[in-house]
This record gives structure tokens, sequence and C-alpha cells, in this order.
């Protein structure tokens, strides 16, 4: 077995969680970065659920979206912990594959968050959104929203990262079959021929990352007027790209995730719409099946007709458009990511 390192020696954020229970049950959440707001409510689920089912919860997250090597480690020290069940967003789908494995042989219970795993049958169960249908909404509202002008667009696809994650490839592809573009291969990006897109860039899933790829495609076609991002924070970035250049207020902007911060840029006039998801409903949900694990050996069950468990997801706008069924961002930020 791999030598397992201290959690000091990690790039990571580690915490203890509640007090342990009577038996002793230890579980972890490994996360994408420690801050995103998206992550950060996931934990604050994971935290609260754990706090009130008497379960030791350890903390993990990357330093960056994309650091596989940091959430490797996580799952190691997991293992060596004794965690009987553990709760992964993961940065690269595939590669993590066999680390969960290495988890799963040590009696540990696996559970996907948000991003399901390749193939998503590697993890133990998937808690998500449908992140395939939180792009097509944002695509069929898109495509209503410009009417004739959407058969003339001019589409950014501003992406995650470039080893094309399972979340990344399904709301990109989503938006593509919500927007009439033939999305060739659904398993990945990149191969379509619609004229229509001016081209993919990488974002890190960060404002950063949104504001230079948005740089980099209209530099590509300065007459973009459709942009997809991967979140909100890279479409914050994307705004801020445009602004710079006076095309703030004639490019629509659509993304996912629909946190607190996002829905208030739809109230802002920042996006025009977005795929509103669940994080902490995810979070608690798996901390609850990891318990019941723990007692039983009991393995949670997916939504009928899918083969992941559904948190929901709901499209946030102050522009509704005819046969797209929305809720204002008013609405939005009653519930942002509860």
């Amino acid at each position: 077995m791999k030598k397992f390192l201290a959690v000091s020696a990690l790039a990571l954020s580690a915490t203890a969680g509640a007090a342990f229970a009577q038996d002793d049950v230890t579980a972890c959440i490994v996360t994408k970065t420690d801050t995103n707001p998206f992550f950060v409510k996931m934990r604050e689920g994971a935290a609260s659920k754990a706090e009130e089912l008497g379960i030791n919860l350890m903390t993990f997250a990357g330093k960056y979206d994309g650091d596989h090597e940091s959430q490797a480690q996580a799952i190691e020290t997991c293992i060596a912990s004794g965690a009987k069940g553990i709760l992964l967003t993961a940065s690269d789908t595939s590669s993590i594959v066999s680390s969960v494995k290495q988890a799963q042989d040590a009696g540990a219970i696996v559970i996907a968050l948000d991003t399901p795993l390749d193939p998503a049958s590697a993890a133990n169960a998937t808690f998500a959104t449908d992140n395939f249908k939180a792009g097509e909404l944002i695509g069929q509202w898109a495509k209503a929203k410009l009417g004739d002008a959407a058969a003339d667009a001019k589409i950014a696809f501003l992406d995650l990262n470039v080893s094309q994650p399972t979340v990344g490839v399904l709301r990109d592809q989503g938006f593509m079959q919500g927007f009439g573009i033939d999305i060739k291969d659904p398993a990945r990006y990149g191969d379509e021929d619609d004229p229509r897109i001016v081209g993919h860039d990488v974002t890190q899933g960060n404002e950063e990352g949104g504001r230079k790829a948005m740089e980099n495609l209209l530099a590509q076609d300065p007459m973009i007027n459709v942009v997809y991002t991967i979140n909100e924070p890279a479409a914050a970035g994307a705004y801020e790209a445009l602004k710079s250049l006076g095309r703030e207020k004639d490019v629509l902007i659509v993304s996912v995730d629909g946190g607190c911060p996002g829905v208030q840029n739809i109230a802002d006039g920042v996006i025009g719409a977005t795929s509103q998801q669940y994080p902490l409903e995810m979070a608690s949900k798996g901390i609850e099946a990891i318990a019941q694990y723990a007692k039983d050996g009991t393995l949670p069950q997916p939504t009928e007709g899918k083969d992941f468990f559904d948190t929901g997801v709901t499209l946030v706008t102050d522009q509704p458009v005819e046969g797209v069924e929305s809720i204002d961002a008013a609405k939005g930020l009653d519930i942002c990511w509860g």
C-alpha cells in the first residue's frame, strides 16, 4: 500500500468536524477548491448534517480547480483515517477512479457530488444536478431570447479546463442541444461544426479565467453576442472583459450554479439567465447516505429513470421567455443553494 502523507504535508484544507458518534463514524468531503462559493456551501451542508448525526467530518480541497494530485492525496488520508464514506467533487473525473477504487477496497463508500466520475459507475452513488438539463435550460432560454437572430448567433464557450471533466461536458453539450446545435459526440465538446460557434476556451471556473478566456475569444471574433459559461465566477469575468470594450449591454451571458452572488448578478443585469443548483442538498443527502451505509451497509438508490440521485435544477432569469419555465431573481435569492 502507498505510504500515507500527513494532512499537514498536503496542499489541502482539512478540518475536524463534529464529535465522534457512538460508533466513531468518520466521513470525508473532498471538493475541487475551498474558495468557490459553490463548494463552500457544499461543505456547510455536509458539516451541518454531520453534526446533526454525530459523524466526525474531515474536509479537504485542492488548491485550484483541476488539482487532481491533492484530491488523490486527500483520499489516501481518508483511507488512513478509517473513513466509512467519502463525498467527492472530482477535478479529474477519470484519473481519480483508481484512488476511489482504493477507498472502496478499504471498505468506504464513495459518493460523487455534482460531478459524475468517468465512468459514473466508479462511484457507489452520485448526488447531483442534472447537469445536461442545466445546460439545456440556458440554451433554450438564449435561443428564445434571440428569436430569429439565433440563426446568425456568434457563440463563445467558456468551459472549465482542458481535461473536459464530466460536469463541463454535460453543461456545454446541454446548452448546445437547447440552442439547436448538433452536438455530435455527446461525451466531448469541440467536434461540432456549427458555424455559429466562435470557439472554446477554458476558465478554471474562476473570474480571472473567465476574463482571459473572453478576451481570447473576442480576439477571434469581436462580434460575439452569446456567451455560455461553465459557472458564475467565469461569467463575471466574461462580463468584465465585455465591459472594457463597451459591449456588456449587447451580449447575452448565460451560466450555471445559481449561487447567491450569481443570482444577484441576474438582478444587476450581468448574467441573463442561470440554472440554479442545490449543493447544500447534495452534501446533506450524501452524509445521510454515509450514515446509513455505516449502520447497515445500505447503498443509496438513484432517482427513478436516472443513474444518479437528482437534487434538482431551476432556471433563474428576470427576462422570462415563452416555453421555458423559470423563476425570477428575487425568488432565486430566497432559495439560493439551499
